[in-house]
């Protein structure tokens, strides 16, 4: 197929190289030409925009920060996707973003004769290194089955989950389990650390137990080899978080441990450390 990806980033330059050595054609483009000079030099052809990688492929990928740069690539009335002609194409957005803008993007296309799935992932950078990413889709079953083929290049779980904007509730679902997880490993190795346990002795025993889960078996030994490079920005996590508590007060439901885990990583976004990954949550207790 003809593919387009916007925002070759952690995860997207990942992504894009499973495309690539799925044998399918991609147009790419990123807002720093050099980030994306791996990819061109392993054949994947650079767009001057948005609008250029729309009007040469079939499906568009875009994987950026924010909810307002997921705005900026789709309507910029200029340089957008919507610039350019998406009639019978597919936009997949697997940024995670907001489930409003989710439907508002597949409006848009559909009034285009276009298609448009919202498909975050998770799974974080080794998910996409792995090929081994979990895609939350929301949108018609027409577009899911078209894209079907490249989510199985880059991804070993995908499902759709219902109309635009059930992908992002999704993943908001996953974010809140994440958060939990996250809090849970870190006050563990906290806990693990005043008792004067062995920290890799007890990840290696909790990890055989019912307390295992993929947060402490990935993210505990970058910890214990005090690696904090990101996987998972600290500065993502918090908007992620931050659309979660906007959708549950839309609910009116209460999210108490999602909430502190808001707090908790504004307050280490406030010390300097947003572009770490989501493991430097243990900063807030230890100086390393």
């Amino acid at each position: 197929m003809k593919v387009g990806f916007i925002g070759t980033g952690v995860m997207g330059q990942s992504i894009v190289k499973h495309l690539l050595n799925a044998g399918h054609e991609v147009s790419i483009y990123t807002r720093t030409k050099s980030k994306a000079d791996d990819l061109i030099a392993r054949g994947a052809n650079w767009c001057v925009s948005a609008k250029e990688v729309a009007a040469s492929s079939e499906i568009i990928f875009t994987m950026v920060g924010y909810p307002s740069d997921v705005e900026a690539t789709y309507f910029d009335t200029e340089k957008g996707i919507f610039a350019s002609d998406v009639s019978n194409k597919v936009l997949v957005d697997l940024t995670t973003s907001t489930p409003t803008l989710a439907e508002k993007i597949e409006q848009f296309a559909r009034e285009r004769q276009g298609f448009s799935l919202d498909a975050p992932v998770s799974g974080g950078d080794l998910g996409a290194q792995n090929g081994t990413l979990t895609i939350m889709v929301g949108g018609s079953s027409e577009a899911y089955e078209r894209v079907l083929p490249l989510f199985e290049a880059f991804g070993k779980s995908y499902r759709l989950h219902g109309a635009a904007g059930k992908g992002q509730h999704t993943k908001m679902a996953n974010q809140i389990m994440v958060a939990g997880t996250m809090l849970g490993m870190t006050e563990m190795l906290v806990y693990s650390q005043a008792a004067g346990l062995d920290l890799k002795n007890v990840v290696e025993t909790l990890a055989g137990g019912a307390a295992a889960n993929w947060s402490m078996i990935n993210y505990s030994p970058r910890i214990l080899s005090q690696d904090y490079t990101p996987g998972f920005f600290v500065k993502h996590f918090i908007k992620d978080l931050k659309i979660v508590l906007d959708e549950a007060k839309n609910m009116d439901i209460e999210l108490p441990m999602t909430q502190l885990a808001e707090q908790l990583y504004e307050k280490l976004a406030t010390k300097g450390f947003a572009d770490d990954g989501t493991q430097a949550l243990i900063k807030l207790w230890w100086s390393n």
